[in-house]
């Protein structure tokens, strides 16, 4: 199998001052909704959705009872944008240890790309990662927010973590495996 260099950027906030959150998209029916009841099923479909044309691999063949584990984790969250009662995308937040929350996945399904929903999206969830403790009792108060985006994102994804106020502090290059493009289900986007 062939591989491919991907460059992987590490990007983070340090105060809840540095989030520069973007206006909501005009015009539009958007609203942001917390995905309070655990479902593997739908964080398949939202996973599968966005990140099928962008080659997002990782997590396709975890069986259901991973995605439980996962999801039921405490500090995990999943926010969801709707677009019109459609899902338009999501960010997927993972409290860590000593008040660092990841944002884990972040990214809208193709159809809702390109109108602003994006912006809005991540500063919602940006500063969602930022109360996240007072949603979870016990957890320590938010320090931190980190994600990380690579070549194989979206063309904007980077661009958007710093205009949202994110600061670059760590870039990796590493070979992977060329993978055709999954699509939400096999042949849905071209390759």
């Amino acid at each position: 199998m062939s591989s491919v260099p991907v460059t992987t950027w590490s990007l983070e906030q340090t105060s809840p001052a540095d989030l520069l959150p973007a206006a909501a998209p005009e015009g539009d029916d958007v609203r942001i909704v917390r995905a309070e009841a655990p479902s593997p099923e739908f964080s398949r479909f939202l996973y599968a959705s966005v990140g099928g044309d962008i080659r997002w691999t990782d997590r396709l063949s975890w069986p259901y009872a991973a995605w439980q584990e996962y999801l039921a984790r405490p500090g995990v969250e999943t926010w969801v944008a709707y677009d019109r009662g459609t899902p338009a995308g999501y960010v997927e937040l993972e409290a860590q240890d000593e008040g660092v929350v990841e944002i884990v996945y972040f990214g809208l399904i193709p159809a809702f790309r390109g109108r602003r929903i994006g912006g809005h999206l991540l500063s919602y969830g940006t500063a969602r990662a930022w109360d996240l403790a007072e949603r979870w009792p016990g957890r320590a108060p938010t320090k931190r927010v980190w994600l990380h985006t690579c070549s194989k994102d979206g063309e904007f994804a980077m661009a958007n973590y710093q205009r949202r106020g994110f600061t670059l502090f760590d870039t990796k290059v590493e070979p992977e495996p060329e993978v055709a493009t999954p699509g939400p289900w096999p042949g849905a986007y071209p390759a």
